[in-house]
């Protein structure tokens, strides 16, 4: 069956359009959007189309255009700013007979929303870091011992771990508290955050241990699959730089708990770190995270999952290779881009 996936907010994921391309085997084209067309990933992608900006009232139309002119079976997304509107526009895009393979407006606002992550994991007796929205209350907390410095100080709504600070007193605290106030009105994030500006900023418990990240893969109707989870050896710019492929019942029973209750479509990248022999989970990001190469590496190929998942088909063990014990490291790669 042929399949053209449409990749919004291409960015720079490269990976994942040649993943997709390979996936293919030349039985349909791998599309990139992206506001601007020096994008990285538009070189590899087989079209490359401009868009407006996600915020756009022709954002959505541009979108529709693309799914009918190229016969688009499925729209995947790479952006977190971008899911809440794509789940907005779910059913309006599906009409042109394409799938997009996000989740539901419900998990993608507890995964977009740290506050709600926080007492999602709660409710689940997943352990999490101890967050607090009030400045007043954490310095209580401090005061009584039940909170400790050093603290992380961040958005609620973030993204790409834009504007996390580090406060180790309760000086730093103040003056990070209020200067990510002032970020905040000025990055990419205002929007998102005119929801409750007096309560946009999270302070969070600083763990100290080891860090991993995992993808929770659930099939296109929401049902867990499968646990694919790698340590950190390395970050870079907030991104996974080395890793290595873990197998431990322990990580997966959780992120099996985590997978079944939300339900989400697809692939979910999440972030946790083991300390006191306790697993403390962070955030969820229900779309492919910049960890992803580390599973596809150790021998998951979600993409074909995908396809197969597209067809109709159950069956995707072939496709799940998974060891443990693999160690990949990414490395920068320069791409010519055409002038025209």
């Amino acid at each position: 069956m042929i399949h053209n996936i449409l990749f919004t907010c291409a960015g720079r994921r490269n990976y994942l359009i040649n993943y997709f391309k390979t996936a293919l085997n030349n039985s349909g084209k791998v599309i990139a959007a992206d506001n601007v067309l020096t994008a990285p990933s538009m070189v590899d992608a087989d079209i490359a189309v401009m868009v407006p900006k996600i915020n756009d009232v022709d954002y959505i139309p541009n979108l529709e255009q693309i799914v009918k002119t190229y016969k688009v079976t499925a729209i995947i997304s790479l952006n977190d700013l971008e899911l809440p509107v794509l789940a907005k526009n779910k059913e309006r895009l599906e009409l042109h007979g394409c799938k997009v393979l996000i989740s539901n407006e419900n998990i993608i606002d507890i995964a977009f929303d740290k506050w709600k992550t926080y007492n999602f994991f709660k409710e689940l007796n997943v352990d999490t870091p101890k967050t607090y929205l009030d400045i007043d209350k954490t310095i209580t907390a401090i005061e009584n011992n039940e909170l400790n410095y050093p603290l992380i100080v961040k958005p609620r709504w973030g993204s790409a771990s834009i504007g996390i600070d580090i406060a180790n007193n309760e000086d730093e605290l103040r003056l990070v508290y209020k200067l990510q106030h002032i970020r905040i009105h000025k990055s990419i994030l205002k929007d998102a955050s005119l929801k409750d500006m007096d309560k946009c900023i999270l302070i969070q418990e600083k763990i100290n241990g080891e860090e991993y990240g995992v993808d929770i893969l659930n099939d296109l109707d929401g049902n867990y699959y499968g646990t694919f989870v790698r340590k950190k050896i390395g970050m870079r710019s907030g991104e996974t730089d080395k890793a290595i492929s873990i197998v431990d019942d322990k990580f997966t029973k959780i992120a099996a708990l985590i997978g079944s209750n939300t339900g989400h479509v697809g692939n979910m990248d999440c972030d946790f770190f083991v300390a006191n022999e306790k697993v403390y989970f962070l955030e969820m990001n229900p779309r492919f995270g910049g960890g992803y190469p580390f599973s596809h590496e150790a021998g998951v190929d979600t993409p074909s999952i995908y396809l197969s998942w597209l067809n109709g088909k159950t069956n995707v063990e072939e496709f799940n290779n998974f060891k443990a014990g693999m160690m990949f490291s990414k490395c920068d790669r320069i791409v010519h881009i055409p002038q025209k």
